[in-house]
């Protein structure tokens, strides 16, 4: 069917027969099919896609959406032990009501003639990030923590000018798979194993592979297993006396209770910003963040936008702008090193509402009590025969990993969930492959606290996997 005939979408701007012909003629162009010829022939789809019919109303459609969302069961309707990268943190009211402000609802940054304060908004945002991180420079979020990560380690190599990364394999398979990807035909990652019996990455492995060809060395802390990487100011002097960057991955919430990366040494944190009062979303809203001192090395390799401070013409007024503009994609164009996504933008306005009502007595307050509450939780889980409390020597944070003796972790979580407890998350599902087959993943699992997880919580878990586990 001519793709002008079909009908209007009610979703869809613009989709109006004649307005798609307007659209056309405008930029000189005879039919759809013409402006998409660029696209290989082997790339485009030509058979219908295969959608169920369509729906009548909008009362149908709410009716579908509400049946495909009561199929989850939510956390609050349960106990949740599950973590792994969306977490089960509070989210306070003023978070909401600031997101869905009209003026910040529309992503996008906007120009100041028609701003309505979102710059403002996004420059408190990377201003409250940049005092909790210890640096100068953070930009408007990414997408989420994984590209965060992945662009970390592309700036480290353009700076540098060196070809290999040296990443722990302590993070989740998908972030793996997010670094192996965007680093694909630019930069080689050699990965460096953590001890089995620390859960966290030893200086003396890292040395062993630093070379001349070495960019960066990538930590994250609080790792996938939330131990807390012991030897991270040793690993950030090596790379230093190599001439390599140090980067670092955190999640910035866990700052109200560890020092920041910043003070050991790391150059470059990253991170997601979905612990600070962006809720879970049916599995997470997310925005990747950057931090760097005020060094132009760093700064120019940013491919986001950064957001500043200059006088206007009224004299002693202050407007908010973009810093070094000229180096973002959205100057340079096809030449720009990465792109420039705004999808995120409102997350990170909601993220600066947290950090303001907490301030640093708030967030030293969450951070020690899941500190205190994870220790609680590794040690009544030691108690029970039938499985063990791994890196028990190792300091966590939020999360810890346990291994069964004798049932998987699938058995275990099903017989949980039937008494309203979502147990921990498997390990095969958290680890890449080449990591999850080294360290019996089928009965090992990662056992997430937060502060909405109470003592009587992880009693409740303790004792009815005293009654499952054998």
């Amino acid at each position: 069917m001519d793709q002008l005939s079909t009908p209007v979408h009610p979703y869809i701007p613009n989709s109006a027969p004649a307005t798609k012909q307007a659209m056309l003629e405008v930029i000189g162009v005879h039919s759809i099919e013409e402006l998409f010829a660029s696209i290989p022939a082997g790339l485009r789809l030509t058979a219908p896609l295969d959608l169920p019919p369509a729906l009548s109303a909008e009362a149908e459609l709410d009716r579908h959406m509400q049946r495909l969302l009561s199929r989850n069961t939510p956390t609050t309707d349960v106990l949740s032990f599950l973590g792994s990268g969306c977490y089960n943190h509070h989210v306070p009211a003023v978070c909401d009501e600031i997101n869905q402000r009209a003026e910040f609802l529309t992503a996008y940054a906007g120009e100041p003639y028609e701003d309505h304060g979102k710059w403002q908004a996004i420059y408190e945002y990377t201003s409250l990030m940049a005092e909790l991180l210890e640096m100068d420079v953070v930009n408007v979020p990414t997408y989420d923590g994984y590209q965060a990560a992945a662009t970390a380690l592309r700036m480290a190599g353009r700076i540098t000018g060196r070809p290999r990364v040296i990443v722990s394999e302590a993070i989740a398979g998908g972030k793996r798979a997010k670094i192996d990807t965007f680093l694909a035909g630019a930069m080689d990652v050699t990965y460096v194993p953590v001890r089995p019996e620390t859960g966290h990455v030893h200086a003396d492995d890292v040395l062993a592979l630093l070379d001349h060809d070495t960019a960066a060395v990538f930590l994250e802390t609080p790792n996938i297993f939330g131990a807390i990487e012991q030897e991270a100011s040793l690993i950030a002097a090596a790379a230093h006396a190599n001439g390599s960057i140090m980067v670092c991955s955190t999640d910035p919430l866990s700052l109200g209770f560890m020092e920041s990366p910043a003070s050991w040494g790391a150059d470059i944190v990253c991170g997601d910003i979905q612990s600070l009062g962006l809720g879970m979303h049916f599995g997470g809203a997310n925005g990747g963040f950057i931090a760097t001192h005020d060094d132009e090395r760093f700064v120019f390799e940013f491919p986001s936008r950064l957001f500043g401070l200059a006088p206007t013409r009224v004299a002693g007024e202050l407007g908010f702008c973009d810093v070094a503009y000229e180096r973002t994609s959205l100057a340079m164009r096809d030449e720009g090193v990465e792109w420039v996504g705004t999808a995120a933008a409102l997350w990170g306005i909601t993220a600066g509402a947290y950090l303001a009502l907490m301030g640093p007595a708030g967030m030293g307050a969450i951070g020690d009590t899941i500190a205190s509450r994870t220790r609680y939780a590794m040690r009544a889980l030691a108690c029970i025969d039938g499985l063990a409390v791994l890196h028990e020597d190792t300091a966590h944070w939020r999360e810890f990993a346990i291994r069964y003796r004798s049932q998987n972790v699938a058995e275990v979580n099903s017989a949980l969930l039937a008494q309203g407890i979502y147990g921990g998350a498997e390990i095969q599902a958290v680890l890449a492959p080449e990591c999850a087959d080294s360290i019996d993943s089928e009965r090992t699992a990662i056992v997430c606290v937060t502060e909405l997880t109470s003592t009587t919580d992880i009693d409740q878990l303790a004792t009815a996997l005293k009654g499952i586990v054998k």
